[in-house]
């Protein structure tokens, strides 16, 4: 593997080199082996069982007959494409109590290919080279400070011989940067910062004395955020990189950046060389970020026909629900309009590239909550979207999720615990009455023609958080769902052509490739993410709520099948320890501490054990090994006691055994 040969990935049409098939991230192939005319004949060619039960988020390589993919805690499968065969598997062994600081399960994403080497960040911020074939470890760098909460999910690319890898972590107060490393040695040649560290220290980039002049107050002290945890993509005839950027941290800015800023480069797409990581230009799709409204999500890059011209254009569908179109060579806005159900902001100014913010965003009332269209997990999260040169439109997984901002009163950042600058507990979202608004709750796939900026069909699945999207040449559209089915659409009209079930919500993006003149689908199944961890019965709600996490292979005539799924385990409900009040006091410190693992409500998303049926709950001693005592650390479940004392582990005890004695298995 080189650069001349991801450069030509069209001209390679039977593997998959890179993360999003090509540098430019279309996720199109041009096979046309399975078409519309046909697609109805698949049938499963083979599967493999994967040994962890975390979400699968990973997009997987092909190269010559060989795939290589990612599973949860970072380990890596090297795989015969045709039969499904294990050729072996790489496990970094990532300790246990790293899932604490990963604000979003413990998955990955995917891993990129060099010259016979495959790299791959793990949980923990490392960065490892693997022979490809032998899975035999080559170099391994640690590319973050291991004392604070980052995390490596997304998966590198390479470009000109360097690896490149972003981190993740703003919920947990950490500065955000994007790093180069050589292929060869693992030796760091250029490091970008997001935002601005501490003035009286200098900056480590010319350009961000500019930045600094965004912000306010003592910024550096909270990290800043604008991790940059997920997309990427180049352009080798600009030779320019691109990248998104993350959140705020806290996501209020009144706690972050106290007297307002843009605060560069939050929520920023922004452009570099590959060889300096030299800054070239930025666009901010969320000046002043104050709902999570990240830019991490996919960019493609596309030359279209604009007004009788070819333009060459970026691409995104962010969080904060607006579609943007971008001259790549100049990062100036050329459209932007609403994807999804928007109520933060009316428009885009064109002139100014700027939203035009609707007051009541940024919840100016210390007592009532701003009910924001799209929620925190955005109009569109991290599920890759996809370009299809043969109809002109882009396919989007996309969300219709509400979520409640209020001002979280004396705001301490916590070691532990997501540090938002929101109080959850203060909002009708946890506690619904009357005059809380009807919450849309809802997943699309969503056909968006960039030019025309307007959906030309769309589909809606049971529920939201659905998977990435793959299209092909055979007029197909392939996208998997939370309710466990693996569909194939007509790219032109949306038309539902072929299904499979997986027994599993699907999450990640499929592929596929030719081995032998043989044409396949193939797609990382297994229920997990951010959303069935922290919705709690939302997340149950048009889901199928269990995972079972394997490879799954389609070609047409395929005749293999699923083992029959095991009966679903059953519950009893453990005995009410403690009063109304304690439970009272449970519950807030269950919404500050424990409900980014095990959901809204003490209701589990079907991932993480649900804790309204723990036996550790039904003993006291037990409870307090496992809260306190971090009894479970090598299982993800770390001692909380650096926040919480004896006392406040026996009331959320008696909030989880209330929730129990309320609720049905």
């Amino acid at each position: 593997m080189d650069a001349a040969r991801i450069v030509h990935a069209d001209e390679d049409a039977g593997n998959w080199l890179t993360h999003g098939r090509t540098y430019s991230e279309q996720r199109f192939s041009p096979l046309t082996g399975i078409s519309t005319a046909n697609v109805g004949q698949l049938g499963l060619a083979w599967s493999l069982d994967l040994d962890t039960t975390r979400g699968q988020e990973a997009t997987p390589l092909v190269i010559d007959g060989v795939m290589y993919s990612t599973s949860a805690w970072s380990k890596v499968q090297a795989i015969d494409a045709s039969t499904g065969k294990l050729l072996w598997q790489y496990d970094p062994r990532v300790p246990g109590e790293y899932a604490a600081k990963a604000c979003c399960d413990v998955v990955n994403r995917g891993l990129a290919a060099w010259d016979g080497r495959l790299f791959v960040g793990t949980l923990d911020g490392r960065l490892v080279a693997l022979d490809a074939a032998t899975g035999t470890e080559v170099w391994s760098v640690v590319t973050v400070d291991q004392t604070k909460a980052y995390t490596i999910t997304g998966a590198p690319r390479i470009v000109k011989g360097k690896v490149i890898i972003g981190n993740g972590g703003a919920e947990f107060g950490v500065r955000g940067y994007i790093s180069a490393y050589d292929t060869r040695d693992g030796k760091q040649l250029w490091r970008f910062y997001t935002v601005p560290g501490d003035p009286s220290l200098g900056f480590e980039q010319p350009v961000l004395a500019e930045a600094a002049k965004t912000w306010k107050g003592e910024w550096w002290r909270l990290g800043g955020g604008g991790t940059v945890w997920d997309s990427m993509a180049y352009d080798p005839e600009l030779d320019l990189l691109y990248f998104g950027t993350g959140n705020g941290s806290p996501w209020n800015q009144k706690i972050r950046s106290p007297g307002g800023g843009d605060n560069l480069f939050l929520s920023s797409i922004v452009a570099v060389h590959p060889d300096t990581g030299e800054y070239v230009w930025h666009y901010q799709t969320t000046p002043g970020e104050s709902w999570d409204y990240t830019a991490t999500q996919h960019i493609v890059l596309a030359d279209v026909s604009i007004g009788g011209e070819t333009r060459k254009v970026l691409l995104q569908a962010p969080k904060n629900g607006f579609f943007y179109v971008l001259d790549r060579v100049t990062g100036k806005l050329i459209s932007a309009e609403k994807y999804g159900a928007v109520n933060w902001a009316s428009g885009v100014d064109l002139a100014t590239g700027r939203p035009v913010e609707n007051p009541d965003a940024r919840y100016p009332d210390p007592e009532k909550p701003w009910f924001a269209l799209p929620g925190a997990l955005g109009a569109h999260n991290w599920h890759p979207m996809s370009f299809s040169p043969q109809t002109g439109l882009i396919y989007i997984p996309a969300n219709d999720l509400m979520y409640a901002y209020i001002d979280r009163p004396q705001f301490k950042a916590s070691p532990v615990s997501f540090n938002t600058g929101v109080d959850p507990t203060r909002t009708r979202m946890l506690k619904p009455d009357k005059s809380a608004p009807a919450a849309p709750v809802r997943g699309l796939l969503r056909a968006w023609d960039p030019i025309a900026q307007k959906e030309a069909w769309s589909v809606e699945h049971p529920g939201p958080w659905n998977g990435g999207v793959l299209s092909t040449a055979g007029g197909l559209v392939f996208q998997g769902n939370a309710v466990g089915l693996f569909n194939a659409y007509d790219a032109r009209n949306g038309k539902l052509l072929w299904s499979a079930a997986a027994q599993t919500g699907i999450v990640a993006a499929p592929i596929t490739y030719r081995v032998k003149d043989e044409q396949f689908v193939a797609v990382v199944v297994g229920w997990g993410g951010v959303y069935p961890n922290v919705a709690g019965e939302a997340a149950r709600k048009g889901s199928l709520a269990v995972n079972r996490s394997r490879v799954l292979a389609f070609k047409l005539g395929g005749v293999g099948s699923l083992p029959d799924p095991a009966p679903a385990a059953t519950f009893t409900a453990v005995p009410r320890v403690g009063d109304d009040a304690a439970a009272a006091v449970g519950f807030r410190l269950f919404h500050d501490h424990c409900s980014r693992c095990h959901g809204a409500g003490a209701v589990s998303g079907g991932v993480i054990p649900d804790l309204r049926w723990s036996a550790f709950a039904r003993d006291g001693d037990a409870w307090k090994s496992v809260v306190l005592g971090g009894a479970l650390k090598d299982r993800g479940m770390i001692s909380f006691s650096s926040v919480i004392g004896e006392a406040d582990a026996e009331a959320l005890r008696a909030y989880v055994t209330q929730r129990s004695n309320q609720s049905t298995p």
